[in-house]
C-alpha cells in the first residue's frame, strides 16, 4: 500500500516541509507538496492525493476551510497544527478530519497516525459490518454487541454512541457530533449525558472501567474506540 500511496503536504513552512517529506519518503510514500491553499486545491483535482497533512495557517486561507474539498475527493486527512485550542480540534473533526496533530510533532507517531487513517480509508470503500476492539465485537449489521463471546445488552442510547464509534474506529469523534446523531440537534450542549452513557458503556465493556482501554476520551474534543481490526 505505501509505494502506491499519494500524500500530500500542505504547509507553508519550508522546514517543516523538508522534514515531512523526509519522513514519508522514508516511508515509500510518493510526496506531493503545497504551500499556499490555492496550490493545495489545484493538487486535489490533479493529483488525487489519498491522503494530506493540512497545515492551518496557511498565508492565502483557513486550512480548515480545505478539510471537506480534501475529504470530498477521497482523501484522509490528518491536521497538523500549532493550534491547540479544543475550538479547533472540534472544528476540523466535525468537518471530517481524521485525526488531529499539534505541532511539534514526532514523525514516527504521525506516519503511525497516517497508517491508521489510510487504513480505514480503504476499510470504508464498502460499509464495515463487524469491528474488534480487545475482546469486544461489534456487529454493525445486526446491532449485536459480545464480551468474551458473551451477548452483552447495551440500551438504545448506549448502542447508538458505540456504533457510530465503531464505524469509524481509532479515529475522535467529537462530543457535539455524539449527541447530535444519537439524541438529536436539540441536545449538543447535554455533555452530561454523553457522560453518563460512556460510563455506562466502559462499565459493561472495559476490563478495568477506571483505566479504559477501548474508549477513550480526547480530553475536552470527544471519545475514540480503539479498535484491533474491524471489516466485513
Amino acid at each position: 500500500m505505501a509505494s502506491a500511496t499519494k500524500v500530500l503536504i500542505v504547509e507553508d513552512d519550508s522546514h517543516i516541509r523538508r522534514l515531512l517529506r523526509g519522513a514519508l519518503t522514508r516511508a515509500e510514500h510518493q510526496v506531493i507538496e503545497a504551500a499556499t491553499a490555492r496550490e493545495a486545491i489545484a493538487a486535489f483535482g490533479i493529483d488525487k492525493p489519498d491522503a494530506v497533512l493540512l497545515d492551518l495557517g496557511l498565508p492565502d486561507r483557513d486550512g480548515i476551510e480545505l478539510i471537506q474539498q480534501a475529504k470530498a475527493g477521497g482523501a484522509a486527512v490528518i491536521v497538523v497544527s500549532a493550534r491547540t485550542e479544543t475550538s479547533e480540534k472540534v472544528a476540523a473533526l466535525d468537518l471530517g478530519a481524521d485525526d488531529y496533530c499539534i505541532k511539534p510533532f514526532d514523525t514516527e507517531e504521525l506516519l503511525a497516525r497516517l497508517r491508521t487513517a489510510l487504513r480505514h480509508r480503504l476499510a470504508g470503500s464498502a460499509e464495515r459490518e463487524q469491528v474488534v476492539a480487545g475482546v469486544v465485537e461489534i456487529d454493525l449489521l445486526h446491532r449485536r454487541v459480545r464480551r468474551d463471546g458473551v451477548p452483552v445488552h447495551l440500551a438504545p442510547k448506549e448502542y447508538g454512541v458505540l456504533a457510530i464509534l465503531a464505524a469509524h474506529p481509532d479515529r475522535v469523534i467529537a462530543h457535539g457530533q455524539l449527541l447530535r446523531d444519537v439524541w438529536g440537534p436539540a441536545h449538543v450542549q447535554q455533555l452530561d449525558y454523553l457522560r453518563i452513557v460512556v460510563r455506562n458503556l466502559r462499565q459493561k465493556l472495559e476490563a478495568d472501567p477506571a483505566r479504559p482501554q477501548l474508549i477513550v476520551n480526547e480530553p475536552g474534543v470527544g471519545y475514540r474506540l480503539i479498535a484491533a481490526e474491524s471489516g466485513r
